[in-house]
């Protein structure tokens, strides 16, 4: 079977990889996403390079936002460079590419990844979710990944705080449980730390570091047992910068489910397995959890 092309446009950095039917990346590229360019010729001179280098039956491209899957267009992408919202289009991707192209939110790439590939063989339901600067999800439910003809499972910015809405504070899973809600929870609280870093003051026993990882731990929990409510996963698994702290995330979500998800037996909650990669490697597995 012919490779799939794999992309995955991230507000950091961009990549792109040749994978197999079995999920093995055969090979890669990648480069900086760059802010300040006006369009995305960046973008696609990157991509349409390594494609002219490989054989490929068609691409999966993963973008950080929501997706109109039916008219192939990015309809919001806050990490990505305002300019390119109107630039990134099947049309314009398989232009460059000369090659059929699928344009999905990198969320629910993930999922696949991680349900065909990863963490989440094994089990017939999976939530995947990225804890990361944003909260992201995916759900794959019988094989097939949740796909409406608009990107849904965004939990990260369902609300869950409704006066804090009506303030204009904080209000979703993502403005209270992400990366970037760890990091304006410590400098409120006079931590100048983040990411690893803050996740070191909480294993070394600092209590505001703890109140804080409590704090934004439990609002990403409650985002998670949301998640169960909706879809019944019988697993969950968790990735992402945040998330790949197992020893102060995993549990946090498994109380959280307790204490706010359905009644009866839990999911299981597992660390994701293919590290930075489930958003290439489950453009492999796409056209099965789409079928």
């Amino acid at each position: 079977m012919t490779p799939v092309l794999a992309v995955d446009l991230g507000g950091t950095n961009m990549r792109v990889a040749v994978v197999d039917e079995a999920g093995v990346i055969v090979d890669r590229d990648h480069a900086t996403t760059p802010h300040d360019a006006a369009t995305i010729a960046p973008f696609l001179d990157l991509i349409a390079r390594f494609r002219k280098e490989h054989n490929v039956a068609h691409a999966v491209v993963g973008v950080p936002g929501r997706v109109d899957h039916i008219g192939g267009r990015l309809l919001h992408a806050p990490n990505l460079p305002p300019a390119w919202l109107d630039q990134i289009t099947r049309n314009a991707l398989q232009d460059a590419l000369e090659v059929t192209v699928t344009l999905a939110n990198d969320a629910d790439v993930a999922a696949v990844g991680e349900a065909y590939f990863g963490a989440g063989r094994g089990y017939d339901d999976v939530v995947y979710v990225t804890v990361s600067t944003g909260v992201g999800a995916g759900a794959v439910i019988g094989g097939r990944v949740v796909l409406p003809s608009r990107s849904g499972v965004e939990v990260g910015h369902t609300v869950i705080d409704r006066r804090a809405a009506v303030a204009d504070a904080p209000a979703t899973v993502e403005g209270l449980g992400s990366g970037t809600a760890l990091a304006r929870l410590a400098a409120e609280r006079g931590i100048d730390a983040r990411g690893p870093e803050l996740a070191a003051m909480v294993r070394d026993g600092d209590a505001t570091a703890r109140a804080v990882w409590d704090e934004a731990m439990e609002a990403g929990g409650i985002g998670i047992a949301n998640l169960v409510h909706l879809f019944a996963p019988t697993v969950v698994v968790v990735g992402g910068g945040v998330g790949r702290n197992l020893d102060l995330v995993l549990q946090p979500v498994r109380d959280a489910i307790e204490r706010y998800g359905p009644k009866g037996p839990p999911p299981d909650v597992v660390a994701a397995a293919l590290g930075d990669d489930p958003g290439l490697i489950g453009a492999a597995a796409w056209p099965r959890a789409t079928a």
